[in-house]
């Protein structure tokens, strides 16, 4: 299956979803969060949070993180990436698309605890239980 093929089935279960479980790694036991997240068509993620939650904390430590998004229509994609704090001219455009997707979101900007982060993936697993027979596609990056 050509690589735009498995991307479109990915980006079809971002696009129905806003909420995703993020895992983030203290020094000595994982933690697992419900976060509103962003995509990019690259599939690329973003999302927001304050630096004083478990997750910044953890994050700046590791920036490896895992997601699991969707779960309705017996579909679902499992992600691995690296996290990066966004600054500057990046963090204004990546900020807008989350904002256009979160327009309530736009309240914790006065927050001088609230940062964005972007996530660039390393692995994505798509499954299927609702094909028959289920589909699982895998890309590496």
């Amino acid at each position: 299956m050509e690589f735009e093929v498995k991307k479109r089935k990915i980006l079809d279960v971002m696009d129905a979803h806003k909420l995703a479980v993020i895992s983030t790694v203290a020094f000595d036991k994982p933690e697992a969060a419900l976060i509103g997240f962003k995509h990019t068509d690259n599939l690329e993620l973003m999302f927001g949070t304050f630096v004083s939650f478990r997750k910044y904390n953890n994050i700046k430590n590791n920036p490896h993180v895992a997601f699991v998004i969707g779960w309705q229509d017996s579909k679902t994609v499992q992600y691995e990436g690296r996290a990066e704090e966004l600054k500057g001219g990046e963090l204004e455009e990546y900020k807008e698309k989350y904002l256009n997707k979160f327009p309530s979101a736009r309240k914790y900007l006065t927050n001088s605890e609230e940062r964005f982060f972007k996530v660039t993936p390393s692995w994505i697993r798509y499954t299927s239980l609702a094909d028959q027979p289920e589909e699982v596609i895998e890309i590496k990056f």
